[in-house]
């Protein structure tokens, strides 16, 4: 499996102590990771890899950004949790500043992007209920294939990868699910009355980084609109400055109707999520009909704050968006027999790998390991690249050539 590559001992060793102890629902990479500054992470062997995975885009602001850090320190030692019983001095604060700076009148705050994806996906059947008029219980909401929202029983009862699916029925109803990037198949789905919303990534990360048509998003936007039917971005994975922009939808101009934040909006640091929409969408939902005890917990409102501070601060999106040009077209200069397709925007981006080795992308990923760099395959053909968006363009460039290098190890398999 892992092509001539033998495990430190440390290493195995900590291996070894997690296999026997935790659940085997994860298969990563066999480096055990210790320390982590800016684009780089150390193990516990005290080898240096630049990050190309970035906790998935949840280290946008890079590791341990002082900003965030300081901000983390500073309120862990004043208030960490209330619940929301009671209210905090950092709540509202943070409700004010987030909803001013993505330009909504309301934020439910959450912990993980799963709970914010579930929160949008009850926000909108209340609003189909309430506002446009659904009988009960027959609200509907539009996912596409290819999706990947969380692995939550509702969420995976629209998914299309067996493998998140296989084995964890019964499935939650509901759900119509389309082809991606498809707009005759949404028009069509939108004439059913009983649609609220349509949920929809703007690049599907898990995916394989699939990069819709130009005009998808925006058109998509519209048809909702035309047929009173809600726009749910899921931006945890694409927003917060990881595609060029602050949000992917930003490149089409789009605002979507409720907008679902996580990952980045920590930096890392906390599990911290978010959903944002107006009034007419947010007070759909009355007190006590959805909640969470750590959901806009003081310790996460101070973080998000300086989470959000940095991305600005930095122009962080301004730099993914060169940096990313970049990237893509040092990767395709290497024009390599085994790379099928370079795709991205900003610096989320992915190879596709031709190979008749259905481990190809496996192997080469030990093989970046080994020369030191971190990323992982997806839908196994793909590899993603989102490093941490500080990372300067001598290091990115020091990347590629790691990259070039570990591409060899796709002759000898």
């Amino acid at each position: 499996m892992y092509h001539n590559y033998q495990i430190p001992e440390k290493t195995a060793s900590y291996i070894e102590v997690e296999e026997k102890h935790g659940a085997h629902n994860y298969h990563p990479l066999p480096v055990v990771l210790s320390k982590g500054l800016g684009a780089k992470v150390w193990d516990v062997e005290g080898k240096e890899y630049f990050d190309f995975l970035s906790g998935y885009s949840a280290v946008n602001q890079g590791h341990c950004h002082p900003d965030i850090i300081k901000a983390l320190t500073e309120q862990a030692q004043q208030l960490t949790l209330t619940s929301r019983a009671f209210h905090s001095d950092k709540m509202a604060g943070y409700t004010e500043y987030i909803t001013a700076y993505f330009g909504y009148d309301k934020v439910l705050p959450m912990n993980t992007g799963v709970e914010a994806v579930e929160t949008a996906l009850k926000l909108a059947r209340k609003w189909g209920y309430e506002v446009k008029g659904v009988s009960e219980n027959q609200a509907k909401i539009i996912t596409v294939e290819g999706n990947f929202h969380g692995r939550t029983i509702n969420v995976i009862s629209f998914s299309t990868d067996d493998t998140a699916k296989g084995g964890f029925g019964p499935f939650v109803s509901g759900y119509v699910t389309i082809p991606y990037n498809d707009l005759k198949a949404l028009e069509e789905a939108v004439k059913d009355p009983n649609v609220v919303a349509m949920l929809v990534e703007p690049i599907q990360g898990e995916a394989g980084v699939y990069v819709p048509d130009a005009g998808y998003l925006s058109s998509s936007y519209k048809i909702c609109k035309d047929n009173n039917v809600l726009f749910i971005a899921d931006e945890i994975q694409t927003g917060l400055a990881r595609t060029g922009k602050m949000l992917a939808c930003d490149h089409e101009g789009v605002r979507a109707d409720i907008l679902i934040l996580g990952k980045a909006l920590s930096g890392g640091v906390l599990p911290i999520s978010a959903v944002l929409a107006d009034d007419a969408i947010m007070l759909c939902i009355k007190a006590g009909e959805h909640g969470s005890t750590y959901g806009g917990n003081p310790l996460a409102c101070a973080v998000a704050i300086a989470a959000l501070d940095v991305l600005k601060n930095e122009d962080l999106a301004n730099k993914s968006q060169l940096l990313g040009e970049l990237f893509r077209t040092e990767l395709e200069k290497l024009n390599h027999k085994y790379i099928q397709e370079v795709r991205g925007k900003g610096l989320l981006n992915a190879l596709v790998i031709n190979h008749s080795n259905p481990d190809a992308a496996q192997h080469l990923c030990i093989e970046l390991m080994k020369n030191g760099l971190l990323a992982k395959p997806t839908h196994g053909d793909k590899i993603r690249f989102a490093p941490p968006l500080v990372i300067s363009e001598k290091q990115l460039l020091e990347a590629v050539e790691v990259i070039k290098k570990s591409l060899v190890v796709l002759d000898h398999i």
